[in-house]
């Protein structure tokens, strides 16, 4: 089957490029400087020229807090591409994954999220790509899987940045009320393959397994990085971030699992895997 991998310069969409790449499948990988998601005309025509037999969807605005400001950019990108491809779906009949994300939940839970629980995002980011679940979910047999904390090679990820941060001088402030689960790409694309051989159709919460604080997973990093570093229990509410985030946003996966007859790896064993794989 041919498939086109969209947002192929971020982490997950690279990851997934190069998956296919290593084992020799029909695809094509575009970013936003060849396709424009938000663009239905540029959309209908690349899909019509290419004929994927499958689109996996990795563009994505994920600022999070400039979202708050850049709210037309955010829907157009989270919302309306996901609606455009949606439409392209049901008129050239391709497969549509997309990826949704734990932040269309409030947190006020407190335990971990299931499929069968209401989404109330706080931010603006959350409240788009929110909408674009449903869109995309409007494609015939479309699949959303919804994505958290998520880590891979590239520089828009928690570990990237800690690392970073952990080369100056003094203690770091972390949040320590801050709870969801770190989910590594080479999963995530393992995950979704299955859910694809499978038939899978609607939304599913595909995740590493368990949960943690931002605290509790830097201290791993930093462990299996080898790098001594203070670090400091912090409130989110002491970095004064634009947007409001969900205190616990964990989802559980227990769900896909069982449809799938699979373990997905702890967060601990992905991190750890990750980190050794890139030193």
């Amino acid at each position: 089957m041919r498939a086109l991998i969209l947002g192929s310069k971020g982490q997950l969409g690279g990851a997934f490029a190069d998956r296919f790449k290593k084992n020799g499948w029909d695809y094509a990988a575009a970013d936003v400087d060849v396709l424009d998601i938000s663009d239905r005309a540029a959309v209908m025509a690349a899909l019509m020229n290419y004929k994927p037999g499958l689109v996996i969807n990795c563009a994505a605005y994920n600022l999070v807090d400039k979202a708050e400001t850049e709210q037309a950019k955010a829907y157009a990108v989270n919302a309306e591409g996901p609606r455009h491809l949606a439409f392209a779906s049901e008129k050239l009949e391709f497969k549509l994954v997309h990826f949704g994300t734990d932040y269309v939940f409030d947190g006020a839970k407190g335990a971990p999220y299931t499929e069968a629980d209401s989404p109330a995002p706080l931010n603006v980011y959350g409240a788009s790509k929110l909408k674009g679940e449903d869109c995309a979910l409007a494609a015939p047999g479309g699949l959303v899987l919804r994505l958290s904390w998520v880590f891979g090679r590239g520089s828009q990820n928690f570990i990237h940045k800690l690392r970073g941060w952990a080369q100056n001088p003094g203690p770091l402030k972390i949040s320590s009320d801050e709870v969801s689960a770190p989910t590594g790409v080479e999963d995530i694309v393992d995950v979704t393959l299955s859910a694809l051989g499978r038939g899978l159709f609607g939304h599913w919460h595909l995740t590493n397994t368990g949960a943690c604080s931002r605290l509790d997973w830097a201290k791993l990093i930093l462990k299996e990085s080898g790098v001594a570093k203070e670090l400091l229990p912090a409130s989110m509410a002491d970095f004064n971030l634009p947007a409001r985030r969900p205190g616990y946003s964990a989802m559980a996966n227990a769900a896909l699992c069982g449809e799938l007859g699979l373990k997905i790896p702890s967060w601990q064993d992905a991190t750890a895997k990750f980190i050794k794989e890139n030193p």
